[in-house]
Order: structure tokens, then C-alpha cells, then sequence
């Protein structure tokens, strides 16, 4: 049985399956919004809510009191539209000429990053002659998008004219090294952001994400915008390395595939593609519906975990496009045929997944496309 990707589980039996618990997002929104108050909380559900279903996530985050949502993708802002018709939708990829139209029918707010997405969105006010929402995003040192040093001197002293028809909602940036707080570039970006916002109209400023609200009062202005965190990566945890203290965040991505055989498989021999897995002892391995097809990185080849009835085991061999094969050893007994190993959750943390997988847990989340999902409320 197999379902689209994306698809919200139908059958009562699937080979692999994508538990979403939408109550604990709920709670990790609510978390920051303690952590970062009188700050307002932004949520941010691109990549199709880093890989959890916008279309369930978001209605759920605006009954919680979000009212503000950021995209990437003028797509996944003009889908966003229809689960929360009354929020804001902020499009992080701005305004060109092309995505005008739909920026307008659709009541989506862009995130200029450039003089030429503030002429564009420009041009559009004084057609519709009627002032336009904007946000105006400044490079503080990502050099990725945002305006740069030249260019916000020209808008700074060419406001009015530049400006026109536009009315400045926030004024942004993005912080390059939140999860290292110890990191100088933290303070440097701080400060640049502070002399930007002296040059520009006064509006709401936001710098903050997931990491960077960790970092304290100085870079929480006047919006924070969570992402991973919101669904369970811990905020407090450096990129690529151990978690070193609980989460504030709960565990919202639980990660579940069914054993398909178990076979004793004698000393010496080997467990899937290369033979890189030869047995030390006689063992008992477990086939579990899950592979790279699926979004599990290879990277964990012999050395991810999976967890069947809370109890840990370790992947033994490479992990294959549909399959990844489980030292089931040690284990009181074999697992029966359809018993759920967890890949990722409440045993196997997210932090644990990337890391062993040598990437982050965004990466994680949003490769996770082919397996069906099931929301908890």
C-alpha cells in the first residue's frame, strides 16, 4: 500500500508512517511567546511547515493566537491563504514584476530584498492607488537577500520617492550564527540592524528566529519569527552538535515504519548493499519500511538507531532506497512482523537524527515527503 507524498493517512495499516502532533507545536509556539513577550510570535511553516503539513499546521497555530505566518514561495503563500484567510502572510522571496498579480489577488504581504522589488511593489500601489503593505529586509551580513549596504544609503536618502505608495509593516534581518551565542557576528549583525533602522521609516523590527530569541532581550525588537523550533528542535542546541540540556521545545515529529522480516543471520555474514555490516556474533536482524526514498539520509548507515518498544537498536548496514535493516539482537525477543520501530521522536531525537546524520534537523523534517501522515490534536 502506498500513499502520494504528503498524504494524511487513510488506511489502517501503513508501511511507514509520520505521527504530527499538533498540540505539541501549538505548545512550542505558545513557549516563545512567554520566552520573548511583549515581543510579538511569527510563525514561520515554509517548506510546507519544514515538512509537517502547513495545511494542518497553520489553522492549528492561528486557533493558538498566530496571526502571522512567513513563507518562502509565492506558491506556498497563495496556498497558505485558504487555511488561514484572516492572518498575515509575509512572502520571504519579495515582489518582481511577475509575482505582482498574485501577491495582490491573494492579500500577501512581500518581503522587498531589493531596490527592485521596492520599485515593483511601488509601481503596483500607485496603479491600485491605494497604499500597499510591505516589509523591507536589510543584509546585516548573510549576504543571501536583503538590501544591501549601497542600496539601503540610496533608499535611506531617497525615502519619499522610493517609498511611494508603500506602507512599511516591518523592517527585517537574519542572523547568520544564532545557535553559536558566543559567535561576534551575533553582535555585529545586532548593531548593523540598529543603524538600519535609524535610516529607515520607524516600523516594527524583527531580527530573531528560532535561535536567535535564545539570545536575549537585545534581539527580540518587535516580532521573533520561530521555525524548527516550533517543531521540536531544540532552540538552545549549536548546529551539527550533541544536545548538551533538555529542550524547551516538545517533540511534534514522530517517525514510525513497520518491520517487514526478521532473520537470523549467522558470524561473519554480511547485511545489505557492499557488505559493509558483517556480523560479530550471531544476530537477529529486523527489515523495516523506511529508506532514502522516503527521506531517511544515508548518511546513517551503520550508525543511526532506530527504538522498537522504547528499546534502542542500531542500524546495520546502509540504508537502501525502501528498507533499512536493524541489529535486533539484544533485544528480550525478535520483534513481531508489522511492530513499529521509531526512527524519530520521542526516543530517537530529532537533534540525535541530525547529527548522527551529519546535517540539521531542518534537513530532517523536510526531507520526511513520501511518508503518509497522521495528525494528533
Amino acid at each position: 500500500m502506498s500513499a502520494a507524498a504528503g498524504q494524511e493517512i487513510q488506511a489502517d495499516f501503513e508501511a511507514a508512517c509520520l505521527t504530527v502532533r499538533l498540540s505539541a507545536i501549538t505548545a512550542n509556539y505558545r513557549t516563545y511567546r512567554r520566552m520573548t513577550g511583549p515581543a510579538a510570535v511569527a510563525a514561520v511553516v515554509k517548506g510546507d511547515a519544514y515538512g509537517l503539513g502547513a495545511a494542518r499546521v497553520a489553522p492549528a497555530l492561528a486557533a493558538a493566537g498566530c496571526d502571522s505566518f512567513f513563507v518562502a514561495r509565492l506558491e506556498e503563500g497563495v496556498a497558505l491563504r485558504k487555511t488561514v484567510p484572516q492572518a498575515r502572510i509575509f512572502v520571504m522571496d519579495g515582489a518582481d514584476p511577475d509575482s505582482v498579480p498574485a501577491l495582490l489577488r491573494f492579500s500577501l504581504t512581500p518581503v522587498l530584498n531589493s531596490l527592485a522589488q521596492i520599485a515593483a511593489w511601488s509601481a503596483a500601489a500607485r496603479v491600485g492607488r491605494a497604499p500597499l503593505d510591505a516589509v523591507l529586509h536589510i543584509d546585516t551580513g548573510m549576504n543571501r537577500l536583503g538590501l544591501t549596504g549601497e542600496e539601503l544609503a540610496t533608499l535611506a536618502g531617497e525615502q519619499a520617492k522610493r517609498l511611494a505608495g508603500l506602507n512599511p509593516v516591518l523592517v527585517m534581518s537574519h542572523l547568520a550564527c544564532a545557535d553559536e551565542p558566543e559567535n561576534k557576528m551575533n553582535a555585529a549583525q545586532l548593531s548593523r540592524f540598529r543603524q538600519a533602522l535609524a535610516m529607515l521609516p520607524t516600523a516594527p523590527a524583527s531580527l530573531a528566529a528560532s535561535h536567535g530569541a535564545m539570545l536575549g532581550v537585545d534581539y527580540h525588537f518587535d516580532l521573533v519569527r520561530p521555525g524548527v523550533a516550533l517543531y521540536g528542535a531544540n532552540p538552545q542546541k549549536p548546529e551539527g552538535k550533541a544536545d548538551t540540556a533538555p529542550s524547551l521545545m516538545q517533540t511534534a515529529a514522530i517517525l514510525t515504519a513497520k518491520v517487514l522480516q526478521v532473520r537470523r543471520i549467522d558470524l561473519g555474514e554480511s547485511v545489505g548493499y557492499a557488505a559493509t555490516f558483517r556480523a560479530k556474533r550471531p544476530s537477529m536482524i529486523a527489515t523495516v519500511a523506511l529508506g532514502y526514498a522516503d527521506g531517511i539520509p544515508r548518511t546513517l548507515s551503520n550508525k543511526g538507531a532506530a527504538a522498537i518498544a522504547g528499546v534502542r537498536v542500531p542500524i546495520a548496514g546502509r540504508v537502501s532506497m525502501d528498507l533499512i535493516t536493524l541489529d535486533v539482537s539484544d533485544l528480550a525477543e525478535p520483534p513481531h512482523i508489522g511492530a513499529d520501530a521509531e526512527l524519530l521522536g520521542d526516543t530517537i531525537g530529532l537533534g540525535e537524527v541530525a547529527e548522527s546524520a551529519g546535517t540539521n534537523e531542518y534537513e530532517i523534517l523536510t526531507r520526511l515527503r513520501r511518508v503518509p501522515r497522521r495528525y494528533e490534536a
